[in-house]
């Protein structure tokens, strides 16, 4: 059952990633391919706790992704409401 349970946080991981890409500055058919390449690289890891920590770290970078896109908003609307 937890394989299962697993198998849906890794997809549903990669599907908000992948999501949360299109928006990225170097554009986004860039971050889909290193997207791509980092699951693909880690495919055959079958021990739980490894793949929980992966998920973990999956999540740090949809924060990290979220806070620079939220850093760029930040600095367009500053830059068309006042003047340097």
């Amino acid at each position: 059952m937890a394989n299962n349970e697993l198998r849906y946080a890794v997809k549903q991981l990669y599907k908000t990633l992948i999501y949360l890409g299109r928006d990225y500055p170097k554009g986004y058919g860039y971050f889909r391919e290193r997207c791509h390449r980092a699951f693909m690289k880690n495919k055959n890891i079958e021990d739980p706790e490894k793949i929980r920590e992966m998920i973990g770290r999956g999540e740090y970078i949809i924060k990290e992704l979220e806070a620079l896109y939220m850093l760029r908003k930040y600095r367009a609307m500053k830059k068309r409401y006042y003047e340097e």
